[in-house]
């Protein structure tokens, strides 16, 4: 499959998704949304895929909605459910864990789109920044539903209204950066821990990612109920019998995601 405004790659059981529109510092587009929506369809299909990368050409990871694309008559309410919320509902039923490996500014829905991978790597000159509020809009593409989880009520607050760049030390202290990575050992490093990631029990992982979040907004009877339900699922795994096997064996294990 061909793509316009993206890079796909699949390799060593990784899938990388690469916005690529550098001299718009990867802009978000009606294209780039539903390329973004078909290359993670077709990752979640591969078994050979074990985990998804997102990352951005050039400068950039994604300075957010292209504002060329929106015109004084846009109706916003119809714009994102059209755009961006088959993007983002696709990601978050992603059972693969997925990673945004920000390597340049994440601002307004490309913040939102790195807050909601799994996991977030930060090069050490990267910056996260709301920017809605600066243009009289409210925070969309799930952010206000994922940095109030990451960070609590009042940070998220102070994140979104106050709209002041957030250095990639800040975001590890809060966070909201898995890793900080130095310029110079940036892709050596995106490489070890995304290779990492995919050789770990994906099975397992992708049950932590179902049940998590559940916790919540849930009581905690009917969330141990859950918990129980994804541990058998979990004990029957081929991956289970292989770390258990290893560890008497005391060698690493090798596993699948089956």
């Amino acid at each position: 499959m061909s793509y316009e405004t993206i890079l796909y790659d699949e390799k060593d059981g990784i899938a990388t998704i690469t916005l690529n529109r550098p001299k718009a510092y990867n802009a978000f587009t009606k294209e780039m949304n539903h390329e973004i929506t078909k290359a993670l369809k077709v990752a979640n299909k591969n078994k050979g895929v074990r985990c998804v990368v997102f990352t951005g050409e050039g400068k950039a990871f994604c300075s957010g909605q292209d504002l060329q694309d929106v015109d004084e008559d846009t109706n916003h309410a119809e714009f994102l459910r059209a755009r961006y919320q088959p993007m983002l509902k696709q990601l978050k039923d992603m059972a693969k864990p997925t990673v945004a490996a920000v390597n340049g500014t994440a601002a307004g829905a490309g913040m939102s789109l790195a807050l909601a991978c799994d996991f977030r790597l930060m090069r050490s000159d990267a910056k996260f920044l709301s920017a809605f509020v600066g243009i009289g809009l409210v925070p969309d593409s799930g952010m206000m539903y994922h940095l109030p989880r990451l960070v609590g009520y009042a940070k998220a607050m102070e994140i979104t209204v106050l709209g002041k760049p957030m250095k990639a030390q800040e975001a590890h202290e809060l966070g909201l950066a898995t890793e900080v990575v130095k310029e110079s050992e940036w892709k050596e490093q995106v490489s070890a821990f995304t290779q990492n990631i995919a050789n770990m029990p994906t099975t397992s992982i992708a049950l932590v990612k179902r049940y998590m979040m559940d916790s919540m907004h849930e009581s905690y009877d009917e969330f141990l109920e859950k918990e129980a339900y994804a541990q058998r699922i979990a004990g029957q795994s081929t991956d289970h019998r292989e770390g258990v096997q290893a560890f008497k064996e005391k060698r690493q294990p090798t596993y699948t995601g089956q």
